[in-house]
């Protein structure tokens, strides 16, 4: 497939579903090599079938990115598989429980940290020095509006999030001299199996509340957050790192 990735190779976690499904079919469009990483199989394989129908090249690697010993081999993996790692959506992550700060258990927060926070930085920790033998290279971490606003409950996940914008500046500053640029997304209310469980607490859908709150008034698509990843990993973001991108359809403009 030509495009602006060809001959380059993308690793996406959390590449089985939603936001991640849809960046890696986006990267493979554009003529990228694709591995994708999650801990679901099944989801997986589906997005690498759809890949390959698509006339693409991918390959599935399970891992678990809270895992040491399994980023690392993520990683190891994708180059041996392509020979190179040129671009990476770090996308895997877990939704918290909706608990306030009192509230949140040690449990709750120990697990939310593990999965978005510490996986982050592990994946970050595996791909840059491979990035560095290369000479450079472009991530793109996944945070949301929730890290660059205050927002009630869901405490282990808010402070998640707002971690990952920390560690994008932190590695954009210490990486920028050598190539690797680095940046992050912030979704808004995008319409994602993760997103889809409504509470029974709650009196509205994510339908209202997206026309309630998003002054675009809907909830957003995963291909238009990929589309964002894409960019930020091309050529035409050359310079640009250390950025936090809201995709939120105007929420934080409020």
């Amino acid at each position: 497939m030509a495009g602006q990735f060809q001959g380059k190779v993308a690793l996406v976690t959390g590449g089985s579903s939603g936001m991640g499904q849809a960046a890696a079919l986006a990267f493979a469009r554009e003529g990228s090599r694709v591995i994708i990483a999650d801990r679901d199989i099944d989801g997986g394989e589906e997005t690498v079938r759809m890949i390959r129908q698509g006339g693409g090249e991918a390959t599935f690697v399970k891992a678990d990115v809270s895992v040491a010993d399994e980023v690392e081999a993520m990683v190891k993996r994708t180059v041996e598989v392509y020979g190179r790692l040129d671009c990476a959506f770090n996308d895997a992550g877990i939704p918290g429980r909706r608990l306030g700060t009192a509230d949140c258990t040690e449990e709750d927060w120990d697990r939310t940290m593990s999965v978005n926070l510490r996986g982050m930085w592990l994946c970050l920790k595996y791909e840059i020095p491979r990035m560095l033998e290369q000479g450079g290279g472009a991530i793109v971490n996944m945070s949301s509006v929730v890290g660059l606003m205050g927002s009630p409950d869901d405490i282990d996940y808010n402070v998640s999030k707002t971690g990952i914008v920390g560690l994008t500046k932190s590695a954009a500053l210490e990486y920028a001299r050598a190539g690797i640029r680095v940046n992050a997304v912030c979704p808004g209310m995008i319409a994602t199996p993760m997103t889809e469980p409504v509470d029974e607490s709650d009196e509205l859908s994510w339908e209202e509340r997206a026309k309630r709150e998003v002054p675009m008034g809907r909830r957003g698509k995963p291909e238009e957050v990929a589309e964002a990843v894409v960019w930020l990993c091309s050529d035409a973001a050359s310079y640009i790192t250390g950025i936090t991108m809201p995709v939120d359809g105007g929420i934080l403009a409020q």
